[in-house]
């Protein structure tokens, strides 16, 4: 029996929520009555399908709940089913029944962040691309390996668009607990992937400069690739494994990311890689500054590896503090909009850094924009044959040089 107006009456107001949230009547107060049923609890439990008085925001808390004497209270009811429009609940006994909505005001988004962080993501996700072909297809200097940076930007990518993807549909996703834990873990392992590649970055450019006086500069210095792969992408799965392992419930927040209490299974490893990228960079700078004192390197490849150590610590910067900022950014919109904007731009401050920053990768754009665009090809062509003109010197013939006449005054 479907009550149409009492659930003015019988408001959420009788159902006892935390202090930081608020109650919401979802439903018409619905009374089922069972004949020739003595035992108030059921062998079944009986399932009701209730319909929504408005739409049920993702990010709230949905609860059947019963009336008991002077309250709604959940005990003996659970969700079974639920889609945007309905909501099955299951109970052990028959009463009367509602649903009711907690919501959690700390927890509401701004449209315009969301609007601002779907903007961000997607830019991000331009240069993050650019940066992958970029590495991926340019002629390199062989003192230096991409590998590392190739994996961390792909990472970056996937972890990105995963991300956006993931808001994007959060209300469906979010129906399906499975799906969001699923999710929440697989990003949580992206980005420690990420993480993990920029320290082997830092641990290849450690592993170079100690032995900048007695490899040649042509020569790569670094782990083999098979240890790299195991470590960038082994560490982090083991780390997720055993999260999931302890707590099997960590996944899956409001927000399909890591729950509060859980949250450390990814800013612990991260803070530990950190430091330990901080003790690399000042090592590597102590190493430097010995070995251009000493002259027993070529000085030219030590400060080409300064530069490159410069770039990789404003890298650094970039990839890892924003993480840090994150730690308060709820309490602060103001901080919320710049870790977003932080975050989404990682793949711009690598293109910019190590691609436009970087004089052979200019030259590679070049000669791409010559041999693929028509108006490239004409640029091309005119500057070589200017150049072939400039080259040549006019020979005149003393058979034909033009005669030359005295003036007598």
């Amino acid at each position: 029996m479907v009550h149409d107006s009492m659930h003015k009456a019988l408001n959420a107001s009788f159902f006892k929520t935390e202090d930081s949230k608020t109650a919401d009547m979802m439903s018409n107060v619905v009374s089922v009555i069972l004949p020739n049923t003595p035992n108030k609890t059921l062998l079944t439990p009986v399932n009701i399908s209730i319909k929504h008085l408005k739409y049920a925001d993702p990010e709230d808390e949905l609860f059947c709940v019963h009336w008991d004497i002077n309250a709604w209270i959940k005990d003996g009811c659970h969700i079974s089913a639920t889609n945007s429009t309905h909501t099955v609940c299951s109970c052990e006994y028959p009463s009367t029944f509602a649903l009711i909505m907690t919501v959690n005001p700390t927890r509401k988004t701004d449209p315009v962040v969301n609007v601002l962080n779907t903007i961000f993501v997607l830019i991000g996700l331009v240069f993050l691309t650019l940066a992958v072909m970029t590495f991926a297809l340019c002629r390199w200097n062989p003192r230096v390996s991409n590998a590392a940076r190739l994996n961390l930007c792909v990472c970056l990518l996937l972890a990105h668009t995963l991300f956006l993807l993931t808001q994007s549909f959060l209300r469906l996703i979010k129906a399906h607990k499975g799906l969001c834990k699923a999710l929440a873990g697989v990003l949580h392992f992206l980005f420690l992937c990420s993480f993990m590649w920029m320290s082997i970055e830092a641990v290849m450019l450690f592993l170079s400069v100690r032995k900048l006086r007695q490899v040649k500069p042509v020569e790569q210095a670094g782990l083999h690739w098979k240890l790299n792969l195991l470590i960038g992408y082994g560490i982090p799965l083991f780390i997720v494994g055993v999260s999931a392992g302890v707590n099997t419930d960590g996944h899956g927040s409001d927000s399909c990311w890591l729950k509060d209490g859980f949250v450390w299974s990814f800013l612990g490893p991260v803070c530990f890689l950190l430091a330990g990228n901080v003790i690399l960079f000042l090592t590597i700078l102590i190493s430097i500054q010995s070995t251009l004192k000493q002259a027993r390197s070529d000085v030219s490849t030590v400060k080409y590896t300064r530069g490159l150590l410069i770039k990789i610590m404003v890298q650094f910067v970039i990839l890892g503090c924003p993480w840090l900022l994150g730690m308060s950014a709820a309490r602060s919109p103001v901080l919320e909009v710049l870790f977003l904007f932080l975050t989404s731009q990682q793949g711009t401050a690598i293109f910019l850094i190590h691609c436009l920053l970087n004089i052979e990768v200019r030259r590679q754009y070049r000669m791409w924009w010559q041999r693929f665009h028509p108006y490239g090809k004409v640029m091309a062509s005119s500057s070589r044959t200017a150049s072939f003109s400039m080259t040549r010197r006019p020979t005149f013939s003393t058979s034909h040089a033009p005669a030359q006449h005295s003036v007598t005054t």
